[in-house]
């Protein structure tokens, strides 16, 4: 039974029918992963979580910024950008039900027999592993039972360390935007939430994931950072998002073969 894991798919529900086609994706059989930002900015958001939600035990979903800015739209706690082509979801019929689906979906999931991690953004430098499934694991629950109240404290870019989080709220903003936001770090290990290039353009930043290379992990699978146009450096950290939604690839991971697998359109 492969799995695979999926880069950000950001409503390009063509190319994800192109890439499961290449696969030869079994939903009898195979399971696919997929690295958050499900919805937003491409054309076909309403599609994609209808899709993937339509997929039951066989999709494994984290959640991304775009998805839970979306959510935050719903509940009335943002405004929608119309870049983000968000409203043919919007409006539809099942909305309550997709939002609902998607409400439950975790910030992180983790294999322990297979020693596989999935996350949309990254992990911070200054949590353990456990820290890590912990802290998003209580985001988690939060989300499903009282998301009023994470969507209310949901925005800002501070605490930019762990070790500054005094609040419940702080913990909760820090976790999401480790989660789900961030791409380099500071020195220290502070969270820097607004650079997006290439880290090749970038000289006073380190990308999170150097600070794990120092660090016993499994294998870490992210998407959020289009601009690696799916390479990390480090062995074990594995970079999916491949810029579907900017006219460049989507990229599937089979977790047993190791094999990678892209389209265009």
């Amino acid at each position: 039974m492969p799995s695979y894991v999926i880069g950000d798919v950001q409503g390009c529900f063509t190319q994800l029918q192109s890439l499961l086609t290449k696969i030869q994706f079994d939903p009898n059989q195979d399971q696919l992963w997929f690295c958050g930002d499900l919805v937003a900015r491409g054309p076909d958001s309403l599609a994609t979580l209808r899709f993937i939600r339509s997929l039951g035990d066989k999709a494994q979903v984290v959640l991304g910024n775009h998805d839970l800015h979306f959510l935050a739209c719903v509940f009335g706690f943002a405004q929608v950008d119309a870049k983000d082509q968000l409203n043919e979801l919007l409006q539809a019929p099942d909305l309550p039900e997709l939002a609902l689906w998607l409400q439950h979906q975790p910030l992180m999931h983790f294999d322990p027999k297979r020693q596989v991690l999935l996350v949309h953004a990254g992990l911070a430098p200054d949590w353990s592993l456990d820290v890590a499934l912990q802290a998003a694991a209580e985001v988690s629950e939060v989300l499903k039972d009282s998301p009023e109240k994470l969507f209310a404290v949901m925005y800002g870019n501070t605490p930019a360390l762990w070790s500054e989080a005094r609040t419940l709220e702080e913990r909760w903003r820090f976790t999401i935007n480790s989660c789900t936001r961030m791409r380099f770090c500071l020195a220290n290990g502070a969270l820097e939430l607004k650079e997006k290039r290439h880290p090749d353009k970038v000289s006073n930043l380190t990308p999170w994931y150097q600070f794990w290379q120092q660090k016993a992990h499994p294998q870490i699978f992210f998407g959020h950072w289009a601009a690696l146009m799916g390479y990390s450096p480090v062995a074990g950290i594995h970079a999916l998002d491949t810029g579907a939604v900017w006219g460049n690839y989507l990229t599937a991971y089979c977790i047993e073969t190791a094999q990678r697998y892209s389209v265009s359109d």
